[in-house]
């Protein structure tokens, strides 16, 4: 059995120990109370300060927990309310799609896929909560490049992989793509990722109209483009399940 790391599980009990009781604590009673030579407690403070976790007040030398705390709460705080405020509308969507309802977020210059609602029937399927998907060629990443300014940036850091032959690569072609999907408000992939799957995707938008993910339906193409284009009614049930979901975390009308 592997062991764990002294040092990380020093600096955990550090974080918890300024997580509770009195605000801000000395370095003397940061390295007593954890058993802690002063110095020990010291180097591990300084690394948790250059890394935004712990502040030190400057008129009096004490710690307290820093703000990069906050903002992982907060990321963690804003998936989970995204999951639960749209549990009730992708089941909706899932049923009166008849196809598989994905929810997805920004997460390492990809899309991770959230929340995982089955098609209704029998078929045998797999759970793709906790997958990764491309931002470049999938539905759900391509709405979250669009309209959301970090994965704009990070979908031109990747390498942007032909999946297959109908994957846009070439950077000028793909910014077009993006303009498009601000312009009708979704975004598509026919077979850009998978040969015979189509997706069509809305993005999700929180209180401060920000963008916080996105949702797709997701189904063989014969499906989804009967026509050879995707269904109307699709498309209209895809954004009208976005927009209630982003009403439910604060958004207002889109």
């Amino acid at each position: 059995m592997a062991k764990n790391i002294q040092s990380l599980e020093r600096a955990a009990a550090m974080l918890r120990l300024l997580a509770g009781g009195e605000r801000r604590l000395g370095l003397s009673d940061i390295a007593s109370s954890l058993g802690l030579a002063k110095g020990t407690a010291h180097g591990i403070l300084r690394t948790l300060q250059a890394e935004g976790f712990v502040e030190q007040e400057a008129a009096s030398g004490r710690y307290q927990l820093g703000a990069e705390l906050l903002r992982l709460g907060n990321s963690y705080l804003d998936v989970h309310e995204l999951r639960a405020r749209a549990l009730v509308w992708t089941d909706d969507l899932a049923r009166s799609s008849g196809e598989s309802v994905h929810l997805g977020v920004l997460h390492q210059q990809g899309v991770l896929i959230v929340h995982h609602v089955f098609r209704p029937d029998d078929s045998r399927q797999v759970l793709e909560v906790g997958a990764m998907q491309p931002l470049h060629s999938t539905a759900l990443g391509k709405v979250l490049s669009a309209y959301d300014p970090v994965a704009h940036s990070e979908v031109l850091e990747v390498e942007r992989e032909p999946f297959t032959p109908r994957t846009t690569t070439e950077l000028g072609a793909f910014e077009s793509l993006l303009d498009m999907t601000r312009a009708k408000g979704w975004a598509a992939d026919v077979e850009e990722t998978w040969e015979g799957v189509a997706s069509v995707a809305a993005p999700i938008h929180d209180r401060r109209r920000m963008p916080v993910g996105a949702v797709a339906v997701t189904g063989a193409v014969e499906r989804l483009c009967p026509a050879g284009e995707l269904r109307p009614a699709l498309v209209a049930a895809v954004r009208d399940c976005a927009r209630a979901v982003s009403r439910d975390l604060g958004a207002g009308r889109f």
